[in-house]
């Protein structure tokens, strides 16, 4: 079924080339599978910065092979596709003439990102390509597995080996794959280029209408995306329906809410193509096909656009307890991770047994929105336990971080309730004595008093616990 197909479509390229579409967005990259091959045009750069080059370059992959020029979004195309059983899978890109009796002016690279990766992640650097290549295309054909070209078995990627195919991908069924297309040192005035994308490898051998999940290309629209605020436009096309561009007309609408009340019609017509969607319109959007031979086509999409970390609130649990626990909050809508004074980031927002004293939080917006510089904090605690023994290591007992309150007192009392003792924000400390004469060891009680802000109101705390004096 392949190589009949592709012989035909040698031939119907040219008629198409000025039709087909491809996705220079990552977010929006094209649905594909491996039961025919597939012919594409690219025909601009990248929408977005789908890179930071002075980030992708360092890794070794996407930096620059055995050309001197790096051009890492030109003619971009990019595509997704849904292993559907386990096994062996590779892919033949081939550079094609867009026009007959023209001259081939792609040299076409490609970087493969999975399994299960999302386009924040690829773009940040976080991600890093599990198979690409970016060297000098002499047979017209780079990819992974074998070169049908020549029969250049594919090789662990190495900087400068001119090696223009990679090893062999093992996937297990239900994993997804990102593949970025595009032209790295060629033709830089912006004139589409054509390639074929043919899929290969034993699981396609074996089954080529299930080895990859050829389901995810009616999502023509693409997956779930998850955006910035600012970020550029996103462009959504229904030219990457089964229809093609043989449409009588499309109608475009969202549910802002996704809560399954569609809020607006927005476009309709036979020219309305393509919709785009700009931050912080977050909403799933519907998209309703009539083609040109009858039915309806439709697909839908979540698009949401998160913003940086907003305003970081730290809530104290249990200060001046057993444990001091804290709970970081954040007003916004991202996807958060959570630092504790340098540490490991963590999911949850709750931190145990946070040491008394100032601390710091920083808090990251997992979509790659951003990441909060340290925000400091105040839990007041209070040792467990003193040892006034003149040795000068806890010869004193005092609450930690009473100085950073708002009018503080501390009272001290033994197990009867008499007043031992008083203590402020100026105060060294409690030495365990009363009158001058040493206490023994035993439990002793404190009940601190200060001052809170609540909505600019100064309100009265009370903390009361209790300590131990050892001899």
């Amino acid at each position: 079924m392949r190589n009949s197909l592709l012989f035909i479509l040698i031939f119907v390229v040219f008629a198409q080339a000025a039709k087909a579409q491809n996705s220079p967005d990552c977010r929006s990259a094209i649905p594909v599978c491996a039961d025919s091959v597939m012919t594409w045009v690219a025909d601009g750069s990248g929408v977005i910065d789908d890179f930071d080059p002075d980030v992708i370059r360092q890794t070794g992959c996407l930096e620059k092979g055995s050309v001197s020029s790096a051009n890492i979004e030109n003619n971009t195309s990019w595509f997704v596709f849904r292993a559907g059983t386990d096994g062996q899978i590779g892919f033949d890109i081939e550079a094609l003439p867009v026009l007959p009796g023209g001259s081939i002016t792609a040299e076409w690279d490609f970087a493969l990102y999975g399994p299960d990766v999302d386009c924040g992640a690829i773009s940040n650097g976080t991600a890093q390509p599990i198979r690409c290549n970016y060297e000098v295309n002499s047979t017209g054909f780079t990819g992974i597995g074998v070169n049908p070209a020549n029969g250049q078995e594919g090789q662990p990627f190495i900087k400068g080996s001119q090696n223009t195919y990679d090893e062999w991908l093992q996937v297990q069924a239900g994993e997804v794959y990102y593949l970025l297309v595009n032209n790295y040192n060629t033709n830089f005035d912006g004139d589409p280029e054509a390639f074929t994308l043919t899929f290969t490898g034993s699981s396609v051998d074996a089954d080529q209408n299930n080895a990859l999940d050829c389901t995810l290309r009616d999502e023509f629209l693409g997956l779930d995306i998850a955006a910035c605020n600012g970020d550029p436009d996103i462009v959504l096309s229904a030219l990457n329906s089964p229809a093609g561009p043989d449409i009588a007309n499309v109608t475009w609408s969202v549910d802002f809410n996704d809560d399954g009340v569609v809020d607006q019609v927005l476009a309709s017509g036979p020219a309305a193509t393509t919709l785009t969607v700009s931050s912080p319109a977050s909403g799933r959007y519907f998209v309703q096909i009539e083609p040109t031979t009858g039915g309806t086509i439709e697909d839908d999409i979540l698009i949401t656009f998160y913003g940086v970390p907003g305003p970081v609130g730290v809530n104290i649990l249990d200060s001046l307890s057993d444990q001091n626990n804290v709970e970081i909050t954040v007003l916004g809508g991202g996807s958060y991770e959570y630092s504790l004074n340098g540490g490991p980031f963590q999911d949850s927002p709750v931190f145990l047994d946070v040491p008394p004293g100032q601390n710091t939080v920083v808090v990251n917006d997992t979509n790659g929105c951003g990441t909060t510089n340290p925000i400091p904090f105040l839990v007041v605690g209070y040792p467990k336990f003193f040892t006034p023994n003149g040795d000068g290591i806890h010869d004193a007992w005092n609450v930690q971080g009473i100085e950073t309150l708002t009018n503080p007192v501390v009272f001290i009392f033994d197990r009867y309730g008499k007043l031992l003792k008083q203590l402020d924000q100026t105060s060294p400390g409690w030495d365990g004595t009363f009158n001058g004469r040493p206490l023994p060891s035993s439990d002793y009680w404190f009940r601190l008093e200060y001052l809170r802000q609540d909505n600019g109101q100064p309100v009265q705390e009370v903390v009361r616990a209790h300590f131990s004096l050892k001899r």
